[in-house]
C-alpha cells in the first residue's frame, strides 16, 4: 500500500481540484441513501401498523453534543415529532395520500442521490485519465533523456510492453480502483453513522465480524502482485521476440528458421498463459468468496438483530431494524469493492514497478551547475582517456588531436574501439578517466545540448522516420524553409530522386525509410546534417553498405559535406579516406599508428596490412 500512496502524491496533485469536487458528491449521495430509506420506516409502523405507539404530542428539543444519551433523546424526538405529524395527515386525508407522498419522497430522494453519484463518478474521469497522460509522458521523456548505456542493458521489446502493457495495466487496476478508494471509505462511514444512530448495540457486534471476513479477502490476493510481476516479465520477453523477428524476417526465411522461431514463440505465449491463467483464476476468486461472505455476514446479523427485536427487554423495533438491515447492504457493497480494489491495486503495483524502473533510471550524463560556454576555433583534444561498458577497457590511455578544418580518419579492425572513440565526443558516453576538450574546455563542463549542436553525424546505418523527405531532412532544424531543405538535398546528391517520387518532398519515406534504397537513404540523411550545418562532422562507415554506384553518389555527398569542417571519420573501405590529413590505425583500445597514407604505408605496419587484405 505504501508504493500506492507514494504513486498518488507523486502523480495526483495536479488533479487534485477534481478530487476536492467529487468527494462532497459522494459525501452527499451516501447522506441521501440514508435519507431516502428513512421513508421507510414510516411506512412500516404507520400503514402496516408494525408500531403500535399512538403519537400525539410533539416534543421539545434538548441536545447537548458531547452526550450519548442527548443523541439518542433527539433521535426520538425527531421520530417522534414526525410521527405526529404523519399521524395527523393520516386523519386529515387519509393513508393513500400519506403513502403517495413517501413514495414521491423516495423518488425524488434517489433522482437527487443518482444525480450526486453521477458527479461523483464525473469528477473523477480527467484525475484517472490525466494520471495515465502523465505516467505514458514522462515514460517517453525519460526514455528520450537517458543515456545509450541504459538501453545497452535493457531489450526494446521489455520497454515497449512496460510503455503499452504496463501502463495500461495501471489504468485499468489502478487508476479503475481510484474512485473506488476515495468513495468507498467515505460510503462506509456515512453507512456505519447510519446504523450506529438506529443501533450501537448491533453495530458493534458488525465490527466484530467485518474484519474478520476483511482478513480472509486479504489473504487470497496476498501472491497476486508477485504473479503478476512475473506475468508482466513473460509478456515483455515477447514483445522482444516479436521485435527481433520483425527485425530479422529476411535472415529467418534465408536460414529456413521459421519452425524455430514459431516454436521459440510458442513456448514464451505458453508460459505467459499459464502464468495469467493462475492469476485471473485468483483473481475470479475475490468475487463468489465475497459474495458468499457478505451473505454470511448478513445471515449472522438477521440471527443477531432477530434475537434483540425479539428480546423483551429491547427497544429495537422491526421497522428500524429493515432500515438497518437496507443500511447494511449497502455498506457491504461498498466493502466488498473497496476489498476488491486493494486485490486489484496489488495486480497494478507490479506494473507501477516496472515502471519506475525506467522513471527512476538515474541519467548520467548531465549538465554542470554552471556550464561554460563551448564552440570550435581551435582543436579538439582526446587526452589520455580510458573507457569501458562493464568490466573490460575498450579504449586505454588514447589521446588524440583534431584540429579545427582537419579530417582524421580511425581505422582498424572490428571491435578496436572505433566507434566508442566517436560516440565520447557528443557524450553519448561519458569518460571513466581522462578527458575530452573542445577548445581547452572539458565537454562535461558545458551543455551536453551546446555540444552536440556542434556536430553532424552520419551513421554507417541512415537512421529515417515515418515521414516526409522535408521533415526527415529538415528533423532537428527549426523553421527550415523549403529552399534551405532543397539546397541541402541537392548537396547530398538527393534532390532529383526526391522531385521524382510521388509527390516531392511531401512524399512519405515509410518505417525507417523502407521506400528507399540504402544510396538514397544514406543520401538523405547526408542532406539532414547538411541542413543543420555543423562545424563538426562524424561521419561512422557511411558508405561502407552500399553498392559501387550508390558509394560514388553518397562519397561525392560528404565530399561537400566535409568541405572546411572539422571531420572524424570511422572508415571500413580505405579507398575513401586515403586523402584525410591524418590517419589514426586502432587496435585493442589503442592508437598504435597515426599518420598520413603514405607515411602509413612507409611504416609497413598495422595499416599496410589493411591495406594489403582490402587489395587482396
Amino acid at each position: 500500500m505504501k508504493d500506492f500512496i507514494f504513486l498518488l502524491k507523486r502523480f495526483v496533485p495536479p488533479y487534485k481540484k477534481y478530487l476536492w469536487l467529487s468527494i462532497p458528491m459522494t459525501i452527499l449521495s451516501s447522506i441521501l441513501v440514508i435519507i431516502s430509506f428513512s421513508a421507510i420506516m414510516p411506512i412500516l409502523d404507520i400503514l402496516f401498523k408494525i408500531d403500535q405507539t399512538v403519537y400525539t404530542t410533539y416534543m421539545d428539543f434538548d441536545f447537548q453534543f458531547s452526550s450519548f444519551a442527548s443523541w439518542q433523546a433527539m433521535k426520538d424526538a425527531l421520530k417522534n415529532n414526525l410521527y405526529v405529524y404523519m399521524t395527523e395527515i393520516i386523519q386529515s386525508k387519509g393513508a393513500i395520500y400519506v403513502l403517495a407522498l413517501s413514495v414521491l419522497y423516495l423518488v425524488l430522494t434517489t433522482i437527487l442521490r443518482t444525480v450526486t453519484m453521477y458527479l461523483s463518478f464525473y469528477y473523477m474521469i480527467p484525475l484517472r485519465t490525466g494520471v495515465v497522460r502523465d505516467i505514458r509522458n514522462q515514460i517517453n521523456d525519460k526514455v528520450v533523456s537517458l543515456p545509450l548505456a541504459f538501453f545497452s542493458e535493457e531489450r526494446k521489446g521489455d520497454i515497449l510492453a512496460r510503455i503499452s502493457g504496463d501502463v495500461n495495466e495501471i489504468e485499468n487496476s489502478i487508476m479503475g480502483s481510484l474512485d473506488m478508494i476515495f468513495r468507498n471509505p467515505i460510503q462506509i462511514v456515512i453507512y456505519f453513522v447510519g446504523m450506529l444512530l438506529i443501533s450501537w448495540q448491533l453495530t458493534i457486534f458488525v465490527l466484530v465480524i467485518l474484519p474478520v471476513f476483511g482478513y480472509i479477502m486479504g489473504q487470497i490476493g496476498k501472491k497476486l502482485k508477485k504473479r503478476s510481476a512475473l506475468g508482466q516479465q513473460q509478456w515483455g520477453g515477447l514483445m522482444s521476440q516479436i521485435e527481433e523477428t520483425l527485425g530479422g524476417l529476411r535472415i529467418i526465411k534465408a536460414f529456413n528458421a521459421e519452425k524455430k522461431i514459431s516454436d521459440r514463440f510458442h513456448r514464451g505465449n505458453d508460459e505467459f498463459r499459464n502464468t495469467t491463467m493462475r492469476i485471473f483464476r485468483r483473481q475470479q476468486m475475490a468475487h463468489p468468496v465475497s459474495e458468499l461472505l457478505g451473505t454470511i455476514a448478513i445471515a449472522i446479523v438477521l440471527w443477531y438483530g432477530g434475537s434483540l427485536i425479539l428480546s423483551d427487554s429491547s427497544t429495537f423495533e422491526a421497522s428500524g431494524f429493515m432500515l438497518y438491515l437496507t443500511l447494511f447492504y449497502m455498506l457491504i457493497n461498498p466493502a466488498k469493492e473497496l476489498t476488491k480494489s486493494a486485490y486489484t491495486i496489488q495486480k497494478g503495483l507490479a506494473s507501477v514497478d516496472r515502471v519506475d524502473k525506467i522513471l527512476s533510471a538515474e541519467n548520467n550524463i548531465k549538465d554542470p551547475e554552471r556550464p561554460q560556454p563551448i564552440q570550435l576555433s581551435k582543436q579538439i583534444e582526446y587526452k589520455n582517456i580510458r573507457f569501458k561498458y562493464r568490466e573490460n577497457w575498450v579504449i586505454k590511455n588514447v589521446s588524440l588531436t583534431i584540429e579545427k578544418g582537419k579530417t582524421v580518419a580511425l581505422v582498424g579492425q572490428s571491435g578496436s574501439g572505433k566507434s566508442t572513440l566517436a560516440d565520447l565526443l557528443p557524450r553519448f558516453y561519458d569518460v571513466q578517466e581522462g578527458n575530452i576538450s573542445i577548445d581547452g574546455i572539458d565537454i562535461r563542463q558545458a551543455k551536453v545540448h551546446d555540444v552536440r549542436q556542434l556536430m553532424g553525424i552520419v551513421n554507417q546505418e541512415a537512421i529515417l522516420f515515418n515521414d516526409t523527405f522535408f521533415n526527415n531532412i529538415a528533423f532537428g532544424v527549426e523553421n527550415a524553409t523549403k529552399e534551405q531543405v532543397e539546397e541541402a538535398a541537392k548537396i547530398a546528391n538527393a534532390h532529383e530522386f526526391i522531385i521524382a517520387s510521388e509527390n516531392g518532398y511531401d512524399t512519405n519515406i515509410g518505417d525507417r525509410g523502407c521506400k528507399l534504397s540504402g544510396g538514397q537513404r544514406q543520401r538523405i540523411s547526408i542532406a539532414r546534417a547538411v541542413l543543420k550545418n555543423p562545424p563538426v562532422l562524424i561521419l561512422d562507415e557511411a558508405t561502407s553498405a552500399l553498392d559501387t554506384e550508390s558509394e560514388r553518389l553518397v562519397q561525392d555527398a560528404l565530399d561537400k559535406l566535409m568541405r572546411n569542417r572539422t571531420t572524424l571519420v570511422i572508415a571500413h573501405r580505405l579507398s575513401t579516406i586515403k586523402d584525410a590529413d591524418r590517419i589514426c590505425v586502432m587496435h585493442e583500445g589503442e592508437i598504435v599508428e597515426q599518420g598520413s597514407h603514405a607515411e602509413l604505408l612507409a611504416l609497413n605496419g598495422y595499416y599496410n596490412r589493411l591495406c594489403e587484405m582490402q587489395s587482396f
